[in-house]
């Protein structure tokens, strides 16, 4: 039986953990986890979403503005996060309405597709 998610993991390209890092945890302000000791060799990082993990691994040559995949955070305020990102020259587009939820979706730095999403 599946009980929950315990992480999701994105890439970046090799080489970008510290642009990584002031992305996601000086912009979003997420919180970065210790990564064991065991994968460290690898690259990357781990972050604190609430109670569950983003692992920000390193990857060569993928087309990450391709994609549909997402990570979407469940936020308080979607208009605080629509302008935070806006003053950070990051572009933001609505999201196809669903009932009882305002959203809006861009990329970060690297292309991973980012959603918002706030219950109303």
């Amino acid at each position: 039986m599946i009980k929950g998610v315990h992480h999701i993991q994105i890439t970046i390209p090799r080489n970008a953990e510290q642009e990584g890092k002031a992305f996601y945890c000086g912009v979003l302000g997420l919180t970065e986890i210790e990564k064991p000791n065991a994968l460290k060799k690898r690259g990357g990082f781990w972050l604190r979403v609430g109670d569950r993990e983003v692992h920000v691994s390193t990857e060569v040559g993928a087309e990450r503005l391709k994609t549909k995949a997402h990570i979407a955070y469940l936020v308080d305020d979607v208009n605080y996060w629509r302008k935070e990102l806006h003053e950070m020259n990051i572009s933001t587009g609505e999201s196809i309405p669903i009932p009882g939820y305002d959203r809006f979706e861009c990329r970060d730095p690297f292309g991973n597709r980012m959603e918002f999403i706030q219950e109303i």
